[in-house]
C-alpha cells in the first residue's frame, strides 16, 4: 500500500498551503540527490516528497486525493492541470539554497544610491556655542564628467551580452535538473560595455576632493551630526548620490566645561576674600561680569549666573554659568606674613568653635567614632 502523502510531508490533513510548502522545502533540501550523492534511499525519498507535493499543492488534486486516496490521483502528478509555475517557484527557492545561485528570472542591475560619508569636524567651544561656517575638503567618488556616469565612451553604446544574449541569465546543469543563474559575464544586466570610458575605466565614477562649506548652527555639542544631503558618494548606474554626515567634536576648553546647556568654571579666590567678602571679575562667553562674594564663603560654594550658558541648538532660553569658588591657600609667605597668620590663628582659637564650626563638628564626630570602637570596661 502506497504511503500517505500527508505522512510523507509530515503535515496534518488540514494543513494550509503555506505549511505544505514549508514542509516540502525542508524535505527537498534534506533528500536532494546533490546533497546525498550515491544514496539510493535518499533519491527515492526525494521522488516521493516531490510526488506528494505535486498533488497536495494543487487544490483539485488534493480534493480528489482526500476523497478517493491514491486512486483519485493516479497519473496526476505532473500530468494535465499540474501547475508547473507553482512547482518551479518552490524549487527555485530550493536551488538557491542548494547552489547559492539566483532563480534565473532575468534580474537586471538597478540604479543604486551612493554610499553615505562621515566627516569628523573639530570645533572650539566658542565656535560650537556661537555657530560658525567651516570650509572642509572631502575625498569622494563623483559622477564621471566625460561619460555622464554611464561608463561608456562618448559616441558608443552598451551592447547585448554575448554570453547570455541580453537575457541576464544562463542555464546550467545541476545533477538531473536544469536551472538558471545570473550571467557571470554581465552580472545580470544583459549588456556589455565594449567601449568603456577612458577617463573612468568604465566605472562611471571618478575620485575627486570636494570643497564644501558647512554651516554650523549655534549650540551644537559633541556627538551632534549635520546632514548634507546629496554630498556623499555618487550613485552607480545613474542612482542618486549618498549623503554626507558631519560629526561634531568640541575640543576641551581651558576655563569652561559644558554639561547640557550649562557651563561650569572654577574660580580661585583668596583666603581674605573668602573671609571678608568682595567682588571679582569672572569670564563668560559674552565677556566679563562682576561676581559678588559674600563674607564667610566656603570653598566649593557655587554661584549661578542666569542665561550665561549655551542657547539650545533647537531654540529656547540659554543655560546658566555656574561658578564654583575654590579658596586658595597662600604660598611663598614672608616672615612677617607668617607671623601675622600665627597671631590670627591664636586669635581664632580663642573664639572656640564660633570661628570654625565645621572643623569642630568634624572633630566631634571623629571623637564619637573612636569612642564606639573602644572595648567596654576600658
Amino acid at each position: 500500500m502506497a504511503e500517505d502523502y500527508y505522512a510523507i510531508l509530515g503535515v496534518a490533513r488540514n494543513a494550509s498551503e503555506a505549511e505544505i510548502k514549508r514542509a516540502f522545502r525542508k524535505l527537498a533540501m534534506k533528500y536532494h540527490p546533490d546533497r546525498n550523492p550515491g544514496d539510493a534511499k535518499a533519491e527515492e525519498r526525494f521522488k516521493q516528497v516531490k510526488e506528494a507535493y505535486e498533488v497536495l499543492s494543487h487544490p483539485q488534486k488534493r480534493a480528489a486525493y482526500d476523497q478517493f486516496g491514491h486512486a483519485g490521483v493516479q497519473g496526476a502528478a505532473g500530468g494535465p492541470g499540474f501547475s508547473a509555475e507553482t512547482f518551479s517557484d518552490i524549487f527555485g527557492e530550493v536551488f538557491e539554497d542548494l547552489f547559492g545561485v539566483g532563480r534565473g528570472r532575468g534580474r537586471r542591475t538597478r540604479a543604486r544610491k551612493g554610499a553615505d560619508l562621515r566627516y569628523n569636524l573639530e570645533l572650539t567651544l566658542e565656535e560650537a556655542v556661537a555657530g560658525t561656517e567651516v570650509q572642509i575638503q572631502v575625498p569622494t567618488w563623483v559622477a564621471c564628467d566625460e561619460c555622464g556616469g554611464n561608463g561608456v565612451a562618448p559616441g558608443s553604446v552598451l551592447t547585448a551580452c554575448g554570453l547570455c544574449h541580453g537575457q541576464g541569465v544562463v542555464r546550467i546543469q545541476q545533477g538531473f535538473f536544469s536551472i538558471q543563474q545570473t550571467c557571470p559575464n554581465c552580472h545580470g544586466t544583459g549588456q556589455e560595455n565594449r567601449h568603456p570610458c577612458l577617463k573612468c575605466s568604465g566605472r562611471g565614477r571618478i575620485q575627486r576632493t570636494k570643497k564644501l562649506v558647512v554651516k554650523v548652527p549655534p549650540g551644537v555639542d559633541s556627538g551632534d551630526r549635520i546632514r548634507l544631503a546629496g554630498e556623499g558618494e555618487a550613485g552607480e548606474h545613474g542612482g542618486p548620490p549618498g549623503d554626507l554626515y558631519v560629526q561634531i567634536h568640541v575640543k576641551e576648553h581651558p576655563i569652561f566645561t559644558r554639561e547640557g546647556d550649562n557651563l561650569y568654571c572654577e574660580v580661585p579666590i583668596s583666603f581674605t576674600t573668602a573671609a571678608l567678602g568682595g567682588e571679582l571679575e569672572v569670564p563668560t562667553l559674552d565677556g566679563k561680569v562682576t561676581l559678588k562674594i559674600p563674607p564667610e564663603t566656603q570653598t566649593g560654594t557655587s554661584f549661578r549666573l542666569r542665561e550665561k550658558g549655551v542657547r539650545p541648538v533647537r531654540g529656547g532660553s540659554p543655560g546658566d554659568l555656574i561658578c564654583r569658588v575654590r579658596v586658595e591657600t597662600p604660598v611663598r609667605l614672608t616672615k612677617e606674613q607668617i607671623e601675622l597668620l600665627r597671631k590670627l590663628d591664636e586669635s581664632l582659637k580663642g573664639g572656640g568653635q564660633r570661628h570654625n564650626p565645621q572643623a569642630h563638628g568634624w572633630f566631634d564626630g571623629v571623637k564619637q567614632f573612636f569612642e564606639k570602637l573602644r572595648p567596654k570596661g576600658h
